[in-house]
């Protein structure tokens, strides 16, 4: 019985990064003598253990086939014949297919060591195309790693996607990738590398449209909208490391793939499409609520950040509420970081001061500090409270538009 060092943790020492988590491969063992060793089973389709003192998994080596057409899952071989390289061929990538032994020598049968020298992203084997996942996976490393897919695998992909293989995929899992490659540093790789690769228009086709989509170029210097919404994700990115933001950030301009082409480059009323498109998509996904109810209000209220110093203290204070702002402080803190990363998703705009995001700020801080009590002890009740609260709202609003103005 021999045990190896597999996949992430191998990979990511390569690569100078900390290592999270540990997996290693048994070979010439069986389930039974691995239980009478003290490992605790986990794996109910694969042989897969628990060491019983570091928790970590231990999996032995193991064969798959997929199964017949029109069935899903895998058969499964392992056995104490079968080698390690046998195992390692298995896997999605050879960046992901070293292995290292008990004393630090590297097992590396596929070239992996190479290949993350040069950057590249290459399958091992054909078996690649056998889960439709590895797709996404593949898209997520190169945002992750700042690699490129090797052409070889891209062929690969098209091929998967003429088969119709990743209509397949289950929703959760696309999530799962999605929101791991939106973590990214450089998000907008993981989709310009599904792009790239032929998969983006199956897989995300809400995106995909809005490339060569045009826009007025005194706004938008970029002209095209796709690369202006990769701008805006790789912004958010840079300011905020929560999801929710980085991917309302996504979905805030996806109506204006399906502007009309009579209008265009003006995109009037992509607001609302925007709305109707970020709803499907996270149906499709099931994205979870709050992240969709934020991405919602921010494809319906983007444009107002912009907009601020034109509007009116009754419009900035329709937008709060609209928000649900004083329940839910953090969900305006969100608004204004996925405002500024718009504003500076564009070409010349990179680092560019975006004032609208304090003025803003203290708008909503002032109409914050309007409270019930006073009201109360004049004797007011009922909706006439409400009533004077908004007003005094909206007159503290003015106020702080003024004083800016001046």
């Amino acid at each position: 019985m021999k045990t190896y060092l597999v996949g992430g943790a191998v990979r990511d020492q390569l690569l100078g990064l900390t290592v999270k988590d540990r997996d290693w491969v048994v070979v010439g063992s069986t389930p039974e003598q691995m239980k009478n060793l003290g490992y605790q089973t986990v794996g109910k389709d694969f042989p897969v253990f628990l060491h019983p003192k570091t928790h970590e998994e231990y999996a032995l080596a193991r064969t798959e086939r997929k199964t017949a057409p029109g069935y899903k899952g895998f058969i499964v071989h392992a056995e104490p014949d079968v080698t390690l390289e046998q195992d390692l061929v298995r896997r999605d990538l050879t960046i992901n297919a070293i292995a290292q032994d008990e004393d630090g020598s590297l097992i590396d049968p596929y070239n992996g060591q190479q290949d993350i020298k040069d950057k590249i992203l290459r399958h091992v084997s054909p078996a690649f195309t056998e889960d439709p996942v590895r797709v996404l996976r593949i898209a997520r490393f190169a945002a992750r790693f700042g690699f490129t897919i090797a052409d070889e695998t891209k062929q690969l992909i098209q091929q998967m996607v003429a088969a119709k293989e990743l209509e397949h995929l289950v929703p959760e899992r696309m999530w799962q990738e999605l929101e791991k490659a939106l973590a990214a540093p450089k998000p907008s790789l993981f989709f310009t590398a599904l792009r790239d690769a032929g998969a983006l228009a199956t897989l995300f086709p809400e995106v995909d449209q809005l490339f060569g989509v045009p826009q007025v170029a005194r706004w938008h210097p970029e002209i095209d909208t796709g690369i202006h919404v990769m701008m805006v994700i790789d912004q958010a990115a840079k300011l905020s490391d929560e999801i929710i933001v980085r991917f309302a950030a996504l979905c805030h301009d996806l109506g204006k793939g399906t502007t009309s082409e009579d209008i265009l480059p003006h995109h009037y009323g992509h607001e609302i499409r925007s709305v109707k498109l970020s709803k499907k998509l996270c149906a499709r996904l099931r994205v979870p609520k709050e992240i969709e109810a934020f991405a919602l209000k921010f494809a319906e209220y983007h444009t107002h950040i912009h907009l601020l110093f034109e509007m009116k203290a009754a419009t900035i204070l329709k937008v709060i509420e609209s928000l649900d702002a004083f329940r839910k402080p953090e969900r305006f803190k969100h608004y204004l970081l996925a405002g500024e990363a718009d504003s500076r998703g564009r070409t010349g705009y990179e680092n560019s001061d975006v004032p609208q995001i304090d003025a803003f700020q203290q708008c909503f801080d002032a109409a914050q500090s309007i409270i019930a009590k006073p009201f109360v002890e004049q004797g007011l009740q009922g909706p006439s409270i409400a009533d004077a609260i908004r007003t005094a709202r909206i007159t503290a609003i003015k106020h702080v538009m003024d004083n800016i103005a001046t």
